[in-house]
């Protein structure tokens, strides 16, 4: 999937913009603050329905403006044929989103991700390391919700049964009703041990090819781990939810279930978060998110992803400079969006390769080539 030309009206601090694309390489070059990540995120957008920053929708607006929208012209070639799909999104202040493809808008927005597979590497992505499981378990909920609806499904049944428990659990007049929080329980097993076993699979492929990334990168001096782990290794999963029932109780709260899941980082079998310097944990999520890349490529709609790489060089050596560069580069990679404030950065990747590219120039939210 191609994303051939991107209208912007009032998102985040960029007031209009018309961008014709690279189908291979567009780069986005500014000072901080000036809004190229605003850029990445209306193409992120696009995929995902909602920003990679910014949690409410409307925060998104331009300030002081009504309303505003993006817009997306995509190319998919089958053989000789070219598909062409128009994806729009337009919001006003207090209002909810219109998201749109080819001018028919979607009942629900969940029927869309996965459309247009996408992977971003950016700073906030240290976060993964440093942050709590959530973090970590939104990564892979990121992945596997773009080539599998079914997860989407089974992942807010699981959400809706932990919320009703948990409502139960807090009560402070009455005991609970059992055949009620029994109820809760057998929902939240069931929905549960789904998308354990979807994340448990998806976990299992990626490792080896992250290890590969992360040797590529580094010149094979470090050697990495990643392994899942979750309360369904320890059985059943609707007994152990009920083996701690009287506790929850006392607490309030669910304390066991697939909402408490997490991936284990580690450098040299040691945790990741303690061991790791800033350009090896850049490295580390650099590798894990080429790795997802090649994932989705393989599964979701069965097309090249698009992959955004924001600020990507920041704390890394010449070396894993060069071999970012170097993958990047390859064919096995699509269309790419980067940004940087180092205009040399952007130059080594022109001169090392024969890619067709754009270079776009960002200031005050104001995009020009």
């Amino acid at each position: 999937m191609i994303l051939r030309k991107l209208s912007i009206l009032n998102y985040k601090n960029i007031a209009e913009a018309t961008l014709e694309l690279s189908p291979k390489m567009n780069c986005f070059i500014g000072r901080n603050g000036m809004g190229k990540t605003n850029v990445l995120d209306a193409v992120y957008y696009l995929s995902f329905c909602r920003s990679a920053a910014t949690p409410v929708d409307s925060q998104v607006i331009r300030h002081d403006e009504p309303f505003c929208m993006i817009e997306g012209v995509y190319v998919e070639h089958a053989g000789e044929e070219e598909q062409v799909e128009v994806v729009s999104c337009g919001m006003k202040r207090g209002q909810k989103k219109h998201f749109k493809r080819n001018k028919k808008e979607y009942k629900r927005l969940s029927e869309h991700i996965g459309l247009i597979p996408l992977v971003v590497v950016s700073p906030a992505d240290t976060q993964l390391i440093e942050g709590q499981s959530e973090e970590r378990r939104r990564l892979m909920d990121m992945v596997i919700s773009q080539y599998d609806h079914t997860y989407i499904d089974a992942l807010a049944r699981y959400n809706n049964a932990h919320q009703q428990r948990n409502i139960l659990l807090k009560m402070e007049d009455q005991e609970p009703d059992p055949l009620l929080m029994q109820l809760w329980e057998e929902q939240m097993a069931e929905a549960g041990e789904q998308v354990y076993h979807r994340r448990d699979a998806f976990v299992e492929e990626l490792v080896p090819v992250f290890q590969q990334y992360y040797e590529q990168i580094s010149g094979g001096h470090e050697e990495v781990g990643l392994s899942y782990v979750s309360h369904c290794q320890r059985g059943p999963l609707l007994d152990v939810i009920q083996r701690d029932r009287a506790k929850d109780r006392v607490m309030g709260y669910s304390l066991h279930g697939i909402h408490r899941d997490d991936l284990e980082f580690t450098l040299g079998g040691h945790p990741m978060k303690r061991e790791g310097s800033q350009g090896q944990n850049k490295t580390y999520v650099t590798s894990l998110k080429l790795a997802q890349f090649d994932f989705l490529k393989r599964t979701a709609s069965k097309t090249t992803p698009l992959l955004l790489l924001d600020d990507i060089f920041d704390k890394l050596d010449a070396h894993r400079v060069e071999q970012i560069v170097r993958l990047v580069s390859d064919d096995n990679f699509g269309q790419i969006f980067i940004t940087d404030t180092n205009r040399d950065h952007l130059d080594q990747i022109l001169s090392n390769s024969a890619l067709d590219y754009r270079i776009f120039h960002v200031e005050n939210g104001e995009v020009s080539v």
